[in-house]
């Protein structure tokens, strides 16, 4: 007899609001972390009486209310708009690219001159066939945005020259012809009162949860204990890299307490400038518009992943996906197995949509 109808594999959201979903049916769950805490990447913890993300900053955010409801159910979430700030040198810019972002750097007023200013740059450059990255993105943007906003930033979150880089990876540059500093279109979003973590514990109130637990060595020494797997870690991982290795981007994080009650005044400021060496600084107080005396900040490095390192971002280019495909067969041929989440469905969610994709295959359970 198995002891648990499911052993869910990661304690993220994917994971959480699976093992919420299946206890209310009155399945018994087991859920395991490699970590040493619940939340997966959205995990908060307090420093100084300020909620800071560990794994970088995370804003949900969403058009789908059923969606939205759903998260409402775990917490209450304020009024947070997300406002990023770019800074080039001794330039700032606001983001995403709207009016603002283009009276400062070229001293206009209307969309029509933004517009314009736009067309003529990008007509100069005479590009039809954009066969890399930098092509693609002058042949949308110009030089003036390109150059200032986009090249080195994208240079830095991806180890390698913009020349050297496909040009899908930019399919498109939003421009917004407002002055509207809001860079989500998303009818909802906010912050949830109390930071992720709680919101997770609340999903897997009553569950049985383990951290710090490898899932290769818990299954070597309980072979049968669920008769159920769903697995949320790297696919490849699972299948002991049999196939390769498929490609991440990771990012390492410095953080620091400071003396201060308000560091650089924004949550999110991105450094566009190539010899910047982090992409950006988060200063986690901002989130929940907090009065703390201190403040908390994190830089945040880009960099190459190699096993053994954590995966953040699927490299999704045609190379990596063919390789995902072959592994999808493999996952095909589990038994009792289900992959999801991030790693397990090698592709970058945005939170929301990490709740539809569980909510979605529960319903295929």
């Amino acid at each position: 007899m198995h002891q648990y109808d499911y052993l869910i594999v990661g304690a993220g959201l994917y994971g959480a609001v699976m093992a919420h979903e299946l206890n209310k049916k009155g399945k018994k769950c087991l859920v395991i972390d490699r970590r040493e805490h619940i939340a997966g990447n959205i995990y908060c913890e307090d420093v100084e009486g300020i909620h800071v993300h560990k794994y970088g900053a995370h804003i949900f955010h969403t058009s789908n209310k059923n969606v939205w409801e759903y998260m409402n159910q775990f917490a209450e979430f304020n009024n947070y708009i997300n406002s990023p700030i770019a800074i080039y040198k001794d330039e700032l810019y606001n983001l995403p690219f709207n009016m603002n972002t283009f009276s400062k750097m070229w001293g206009i007023r209307t969309p029509q001159e933004a517009k314009d200013i736009i067309a003529k740059q990008v007509a100069e450059t005479k590009i039809t066939e954009p066969a890399n990255l930098e092509e693609q993105a002058l042949s949308l943007a110009g030089k003036d945005v390109y150059e200032k906003l986009v090249k080195g930033y994208t240079e830095k979150q991806w180890g390698r020259d913009c020349r050297d880089l496909p040009a899908f990876i930019i399919k498109r540059l939003p421009f917004r012809f407002t002055y509207d500093n809001n860079y989500f279109n998303d009818r909802y979003q906010g912050i949830p009162f109390g930071g992720y973590t709680a919101v997770v514990e609340k999903m897997l109130a009553g569950i049985e949860v383990r951290t710090g637990v490898d899932f290769f060595n818990f299954r070597k020494e309980n072979v049968d204990i669920a008769e159920n797997i769903i697995f949320t870690g790297m696919i490849d991982e699972y299948f002991n890299y049999q196939l390769g290795a498929l490609e991440y981007r990771s990012v390492r994080f410095e953080t620091e307490v400071l003396d201060c009650d308000n560091y650089q005044g924004n949550a999110v400021v991105n450094y566009t400038d190539r010899k910047v060496p982090y992409t950006r600084i988060i200063e986690h107080k901002h989130f929940e518009f907090g009065k703390q005396e201190k403040t908390v900040i994190s830089r945040e490095y880009s960099s190459e992943w190699e096993v053994g390192m954590e995966p953040y971002y699927p490299v999704n280019d045609e190379q990596n996906n063919k390789l995902f495909d072959r592994y999808k067969e493999l996952a095909a041929g589990e038994k009792n197995v289900i992959f999801g989440g991030r790693l397990g469905d090698y592709k970058y969610y945005d939170m929301d949509k990490v709740v539809e994709a569980a909510l979605d295959r529960l319903k295929e359970i």
